[in-house]
């Protein structure tokens, strides 16, 4: 389940923590198609419903659904301490660094750091 919510005059697809997980382009597939009907231009996911393995970089996964979103021009939040994930992975907490410093992914920790994301 999702909803469109406006953050300082952006559309955001928020996805409920309840949920499927997230483990596939084609789940990424399926929120951008909902994002893009509804209006949104950022997607935030939260940790709890992204597989584990999203975090093994080696997976892959991680990088192929962020690339599905850059495809469609989508902005992709993930949102939710990822401590436990970066604090054994040197090649990780690099990615989520490089990702944070862009426009188009975030791993961001919780609702404050949204906000002040997205208000500019």
């Amino acid at each position: 389940m999702s909803s469109v919510q406006t953050i300082h005059d952006v559309p955001v697809l928020r996805c409920a923590a309840e949920g499927e997980p997230i483990r596939s382009e084609q789940d990424a597939l399926d929120l951008i198609g909902d994002a893009g009907y509804q209006g949104a231009q950022w997607v935030v996911i939260p940790v709890e419903r992204l597989d584990p393995a999203f975090f093994q970089l080696q997976t892959r996964i991680a990088g192929d659904i962020i690339q599905k979103f850059a495809n469609y021009r989508l902005g992709l939040i993930v949102l939710g301490d990822i401590t436990a994930h970066t604090a054994t992975s040197t090649a990780l907490r690099d990615f989520v660094r490089e990702s944070n410093r862009g426009r188009q992914n975030w791993f961001l920790t919780d609702e404050d750091e949204l906000e002040a994301r997205l208000a500019g």
